[in-house]
């Protein structure tokens, strides 16, 4: 085993260059925002169902500690939830995509689970989750939890806890 002496990539290269470069606010010292939102789900609600959460700015940063609550809201069969990144209705400021931020999470039974699926895509601009997408579109885009895989059998509550800072 040997001693490592790491840094951090998105903030504290910078930090440590020699002149300091300052990084975006929404990477290092941003103020943090908040979005809490619930829906109540029903027993009659089938795959592809969708559930509006939220509507941020492309270029908000979700932090890893955002989270989103279910109760449970199955009794038979396995549904799960997606969460995605969506136009405002009749925009195409990007392409939509239902997975971008985190896909399966098990619904069936009561629990809770991160926004962001991947570890490495914390605080990275919500435009860069949509896959495919290499620009900032500078618009506000829909969070969207869509049921997957089998209907959901009896209703419940689904929240988000949103942290994000901005660029």
């Amino acid at each position: 085993m040997a001693v490592s002496n790491l840094k951090g990539s998105r903030v504290m290269t910078n930090a440590d260059a020699s002149p300091p470069v300052i990084s975006a606010p929404g990477t290092g010292g941003g103020a943090v925002r908040s979005w809490t939102e619930t829906v109540e789900v029903t027993a009659s609600d089938s795959i592809s169902s969708t559930y509006l959460l939220a509507r941020l700015p492309s270029n908000a940063r979700i932090m890893g500690l955002s989270t989103v609550s279910w109760d449970d809201l199955a009794t038979t069969g396995s549904p799960t939830l997606d969460i995605g990144v969506f136009n405002q209705s009749g925009k195409s400021d990007i392409t939509d995509d239902p997975d971008a931020l985190t896909n399966g999470l098990a619904v069936s039974s009561a629990g809770s689970g991160s926004i962001i699926a991947d570890v490495a895509n914390y605080g990275i601009p919500l435009w860069d989750h949509v896959n495919g997408q290499t620009a900032d579109p500078v618009a506000v885009l829909d969070v969207k939890g869509t049921l997957a895989d089998a209907a959901v059998t009896t209703g419940g509550t689904l929240t988000v806890e949103i942290l994000y800072t901005l660029d």
